[in-house]
């Protein structure tokens, strides 16, 4: 419609398959900027991605205009492809299955951009397991709802 106006800011989480630490930062970097060319391609608006070894955020500007499961699926979907065909680790590259989704009003942007550039810091301190449980508690979230923090 051309008359309707969204400005809807989403967090997205997701952790590689069995957590296993398989993004290197060798490739990090390039992985994170592909991610931002799905978005793009999906009329979304990135406004940044960062990760460490087991799990990745993604925080953009969410257009509706497409199911958030269906955009969640086409990035773990190409992003995989991009690994795998470019052989970015030993092994076969995949995601989990699950994946969180948070979002936030327009006076949170700088602080969740800040919090998700500092993720290598960050997690230096506090575990993912921790980290999910706060998100989960902020947003009065079941405990661990379909098991996305194993």
């Amino acid at each position: 419609m051309a008359d309707t106006f969204t400005k809807i800011y989403i967090q997205v989480v997701f952790a590689t398959k069995h957590r296993a630490p398989l993004i290197q930062k060798s490739y990090s970097e390039r992985l994170f900027k592909y991610i931002g060319g799905i978005l793009k391609g999906h009329e979304q608006i990135p406004l940044v991605t960062n990760g460490v070894a087991d799990h990745i955020h993604i925080f953009f500007i969410y257009k509706p205009h497409i199911l958030l499961s269906d955009l969640v699926r086409d990035i773990k979907r190409d992003s995989s492809a991009f690994i795998n065909d470019n052989r970015l680790t030993k092994s076969t590259f995949r995601w989990q299955k699950s994946y969180g989704a948070f979002s936030y009003g327009s006076s949170q942007i700088n602080r969740v951009i800040k919090y998700i550039e500092n993720q290598e810091e960050h997690h230096r301190r506090e575990k993912f397991s921790h980290e999910v449980k706060v998100l989960l508690d902020h947003f009065e979230a079941p405990d661990n709802p379909y098991g996305w923090i194993d």
